[in-house]
Order: structure tokens, then sequence, then C-alpha cells
């Protein structure tokens, strides 16, 4: 009898969390089956003028020709976009989409490994590509996303993913884009409630770093030894960072502070390793460091507090202007304790960075053709450039204003099914209320 209970009530868990992250009904796009022209649009490359009443032609995934004069092949689908404006699809440099559904519902999240020290993982290997918010992110012009596994000092390997596939590998743009490296807080941050949160957290900062100095030293060792002896047993940790230690892989280390900064910078010197900086609240003031070694930062939220009692008001909001006047290398990803559920809000990030210095066009670049540029992908995405993918995204006008709506997008030159939750639910309760006028 207990073991009925027992099954019946792991069924009752099943079911609920299954009636909770239902996969959503849209149907990822088949491949572009012939070219295709958006005709007539106000079309913005990014790099380069824009182009009034301009055409632009892909087909097979890739863009053919952009410009005011493009001869169109036989049998081209076109499709009429006047008054309408065209854009690269917009990125989220640093997101866990597709790791977790709802915050509050643990079955649902799988962005963190057990154990702090984790080079092996793979974000991409634990995307879920029914995920609800995937359409609604999508839906407004966000079509590429670096996903991070995240809470442990080492969390693992990142993955740049499309907003559109039926399985990970589909979506998949880069399978390994960084790993992931927390890096310890100064010694006055307070310790978690309970240390096994995150082991890390609890030991002094310098020990913390010690652990990751052994990691890549062992994994040095190791690598000699496998060159020496083929036969030498594998190790899928140390293997895992031998591309971070031949500069091919970046290290990604979340670090806000100046200390951390600097900390991170020095250990990165030591073993002569490639570094994105993300969150940089500090790297204004760490310019003279990052610049000359050409270390960007992924700037995490524009949306967020000062970090100091004494800091201006408005600190996180010209952060993005600071950098540029310095010379630092960056761009904006919508990174908040909200997780993945307000990635769609990506380009009111980079539009308050502008209000509040950014000039408009290096806002554009912060979420389309720098996080391309620092992620390693601008040979694919970014820009609207013969050669590129075709995936961008047709808008009534400038994305980084609210009033502005989505009508469409392409992804690798597939057409993306247009709706989503909000826009079912939307739809519902419009009706609702149809029926209740007399």
């Amino acid at each position: 009898m207990p073991s009925l209970t027992r099954f019946s009530l792991a069924l009752l868990i099943v079911c609920t969390v299954t009636a909770i992250a239902r996969a959503n009904p849209e149907v990822p796009a088949p491949p572009q089956s012939g070219p295709i022209a958006l005709v007539g649009g106000t079309i913005h490359p990014v790099e380069g003028s824009v182009i009034e009443a301009g055409t632009i032609l892909f087909d097979g995934g890739k863009i053919i020709a952009v410009g005011n004069d493009v001869k169109l092949p036989a049998k081209t689908e076109k499709i009429d976009c006047r008054g309408q404006h065209i854009y690269p699809g917009l990125f989220d440099a640093y997101t866990d989409i597709g790791l977790v559904e709802i915050n509050s519902v643990r079955a649902t999240a799988d962005f963190r490994e057990v154990g702090n020290m984790n080079p092996n993982v793979r974000a991409l290997s634990a995307v879920n590509p029914d995920s609800e918010l995937i359409p609604v992110t999508r839906s407004n012009g966000v079509l590429l996303a670096l996903t991070a596994p995240r809470g442990v000092f080492v969390a693992g390997q990142s993955a740049v993913i499309q907003m559109d596939g039926w399985t990970p590998e589909q979506m998949s743009l880069k399978s390994a884009a960084g790993l992931m490296v927390h890096w310890p807080q100064p010694s006055s941050n307070p310790a978690p409630a309970d240390p096994s949160d995150d082991p890390i957290l609890s030991l002094p900062k310098d020990d913390a770093i010690k652990q990751l100095r052994k990691a890549l030293n062992d994994a040095r060792s190791y690598g000699a030894a496998r060159q020496a002896d083929a036969n030498y047993p594998a190790d899928a940790r140390w293997e895992s960072l031998q591309p971070v230690l031949a500069g091919e892989l970046p290290l990604m280390v979340h670090a806000e502070s100046l200390e951390q900064i600097q900390s991170a910078v020095a250990f990165g010197d030591e073993f002569k390793l490639k570094l994105i900086i993300v969150g940089g609240y500090d790297a204004p003031r760490c310019a003279d460091l990052l610049k000359p070694r050409g270390i960007p930062v992924i700037v995490t939220a524009v949306y967020r507090l000062p970090r100091r009692r004494n800091d201006d008001y408005d600190a996180p909001y010209t952060l993005c202007e600071r950098l540029r006047a310095a010379g630092v290398k960056f761009c904006i990803s919508s990174s908040s304790r909200f997780g993945a559920s307000t990635v769609r809000n990506l380009p009111y990030h980079a539009a308050t960075a502008a209000a509040y210095g950014l000039p408009a066009d290096e806002a554009l670049k912060s979420i389309t053709l720098y996080p391309a540029q620092i992620l390693g992908v601008d040979d694919r995405v970014g820009s609207l450039k013969t050669g590129k993918d075709a995936t961008l995204i047709i808008t009534s006008g400038d994305p980084l204003e609210t009033p502005t709506q989505v009508t469409g997008a392409y992804i690798q030159g597939r057409k993306v099914a247009w709706n989503d939750r909000h826009k079912r639910l939307f739809d519902k309760y419009q009706e609702k209320y149809k029926q209740l006028t007399p």
C-alpha cells in the first residue's frame, strides 16, 4: 500500500509539472525553399547607411543582395514592405532562455549543476525548444541569444542559439561560445545563508581563485599527457578546458566590482586567456586595463539599481555611454533576476542607454552587431550584409521605441511562426469582452 501511495504521489507531481510547463504549440519553420525579396522597405543594415525604399534578397538562408537596384531571379517571392523597416534580428548576449521556464518551479529550471567546478557542462544540451518564452521573445524582435549556465563558480559552457527549431541542435548557432565563471566577490560580500547553495561563496576569495588556478594547471598537464600518449585516460572536465587554455574559447567572467575585474584581468594575463567581462558595473573605472587588452564587456541590464549608496542614481543608465567614451567594446543584455521571461525587453534596455547619452546608432549596434562580434558569430549575424544569414525582422518603426510593432521575422531565411502565449491570451480575452458587450 505505501508503494502505491508513493507511485500515486509521483504521478501527481509529474502531471502537475507537465500542466504548468506545457510545450508551446508553434511549429518551427521549414527550410527556405526559394528566393524571397523584401521590397520597398527602409533597410537598416547596421554596417552601412540606411537604404530608403530598398530591396533585400535572400535564398538558401543567406542574404544574396541588399540595395535599391537589386535584380530578382525568376520565381522570387516578393513581399511588399513599403512603409515598414527591416533590421537585423536583435541579439541578447547573456540569458538563460531555454534553460528555465518558471523561476519558482524548480522542475522547469535547468540552468545550474551541482558542484562548483563544471567546465564540461554544456548549456545547449539542456535547452528546451518547446519553451513558451521563445515565441514571446522573438515576437519583440529578439531572434538570437546567448544562453548560459549560472549559479556556481565554474558554471559551464554557454551557447548562442536562434529562437526557432525542433531541437537544441537545430537552434544552435554556436554550441560553445564561452566558459562561464562567476568571479568571487570581495570578502565584504555576505556569504549565502546556506553555503551548500553555492559552496564557492563560503570560501575566502583567494581560496576560490586557487581552485581555478589548480584546475587550469591540472588541465594543462592533462593536455600534455594526452599529447604524449593517446591512450592516457580521458577526463571530460580537463578536456573541456583545452580550448580555453589555447585561447580559442573565451572565459566569460561575471564580475561587477573594481576589485573583481582587476583580479579577473590579472588572472587572465597569468594564463594568457581570452576574457569577456559579464556585468561590468565598474568597468569604466578599469578602462586602462580592458581597452589595451581588447577585453569586451557584456552589460547585464540597463534597468538596475546603483550598487553603492553614493553612486549617481543614473549610474546604470549611463554605463554604456561611459564605456563607449572610454573606448571599451561593449554590448547590452537583458539579464535580470527575472531571467528568461524578460529577454523580450532587450530593445528597451538599449533605448534607455540611448536616452542617457549613448548615440542611437550605437544603441542599435549594442543589441545587433556588437554582441555578434564579441561572441564570434559576426560572420553570420549582426548586420544585413551579403553572405550573412537572412536573420532579420520587419517592424513598423524603430525597434527601440515601445509603440513599434514587430510584424514579421525570418531566421536563416525561414519565416517563423508569428504567434505566442501573450497573443493567444490577448485574443482570448478580447473575445470575452466582445461576448459581454450587449
